[in-house]
């Protein structure tokens, strides 16, 4: 089959990494790595992981000219300029090689550089355009956020989560299926990342209302940014607080005229003294590049148009918080924690 002539695995290099197979000498820092709590927290192997073990392994690799249909195989990902191992790849064909799924683990001391999101996308561009594959897929513990984040910032898409699927020794656990096919991958590398030359606020009409519902961040935001639907459902159906109902604002956020996100605001009432920034989302396709920034001073802008002089809004704190987005743009916490959220007020001007 054609693939089987294409599986003998060449280097890779990116703008920082060496991508190559394993050779005598690897199970060394192998060994260390997969012996560290930190990384095999959310792994699928037990610790104590053995010099004979990662020597076996090391040996395995080494006789295999690449990645083979229905075996593991890993590559050893290093710094393109010392050479320094700084972690590994792992990819599993199946499926006549129509199917990849994949891994990656990095040295904890080499934690919060992008490497592993350079190195997977190295690997996804490898699958889809040199072996030729359907699909691409990974698995995780729902709780390994950090790793659910390299897999969204390297364009996979969530899929499902199955509970109890996971076994390591007696331990159950539940998994995160991330999967992404050629032309999601397509879509994700060709998407806009410059900033868009316009920004602004449009009604919510029946010709755009459709397009706005389809928006969806990545899903490790969804513990901070809610899903359109219930946006729209608490437009829908507004909380009452203080005695009456808040009065939602809705807007999509058009960056040069494609529609990318959406802002919705409790208007400041005779019941509620200041507006509240109730939602604000940008679609995952269109994340860095300086929209929510603009998006705040157009809000800021009409707010002052409507006679306020403050603008509050609340956020969650954890892994993956809008929190230093927030204090960047101004607001200031007050001290009060909402409903889990921190509250932050911002002075307009």
């Amino acid at each position: 089959m054609a693939w089987l002539n294409r599986n003998v695995f060449e280097p890779i290099r990116t703008k920082r990494l060496l991508i190559r197979p394993f050779q005598s000498g690897d199970a060394v820092a192998l060994e260390a790595r997969r012996n560290d709590p930190l990384v095999a927290k959310y792994q699928n192997w037990a610790v104590p992981f053995t010099a004979e073990q990662a020597k076996t392994v090391e040996s395995e690799l080494v006789a295999m000219d690449g990645p083979q249909d229905e075996e593991w195989w890993m590559a050893v990902v290093a710094d393109a300029e010392s050479g320094e191992t700084l972690g590994d790849l792992a990819l599993h064909l199946s499926q006549k090689a129509r199917t990849a799924e994949i891994g990656y683990t990095f040295a904890s001391e080499h934690w919060g550089h992008g490497y592993a999101v350079e190195a997977m996308e190295a690997l996804v561009a490898y699958l889809f355009d040199v072996l030729g594959v359907t699909r691409v897929f990974g698995l995780l513990n729902p709780e390994n956020i950090a790793s659910a984040m390299v897999m969204e910032r390297t364009g996979f898409l969530y899929e499902g989560h199955t509970k109890l699927s996971f076994w390591l020794e007696d331990a159950n656990e539940d998994d995160w299926i991330y999967g992404l096919i050629h032309e999601d991958w397509d879509k994700w590398r060709n998407r806009p990342q410059a900033p868009p030359k316009d920004v602004s606020l449009v009604e919510l009409v029946t010709e755009n209302e459709r397009v706005v519902s389809r928006l969806g961040t990545h899903k490790t935001q969804e513990a901070f940014v809610a899903p359109m639907v219930w946006s729209f459902a608490d437009a829908l159906f507004p909380e009452v607080i203080d005695g009456a109902p808040v009065v939602p604002w809705m807007r999509a956020v058009v960056a040069d005229d494609e529609v990318v996100g959406f802002v919705m605001l409790a208007l400041r009432t005779e019941h509620h003294p200041e507006p509240y920034l109730w939602r604000l989302l940008i679609d995952r396709l269109h994340q860095r590049r300086g929209i929510g920034g603009r998006v705040l001073d157009l809000i800021a802008k009409e707010c002052l148009e409507m006679g306020d002089t403050t603008l509050v809004t609340s956020w969650g704190e954890g892994k993956g918080s809008p929190r230093p987005f927030y204090l960047s743009h101004n607001f200031v916490p007050t001290g009060k924690v909402i409903d889990d959220e921190t509250e932050g007020r911002k002075q307009l001007s």
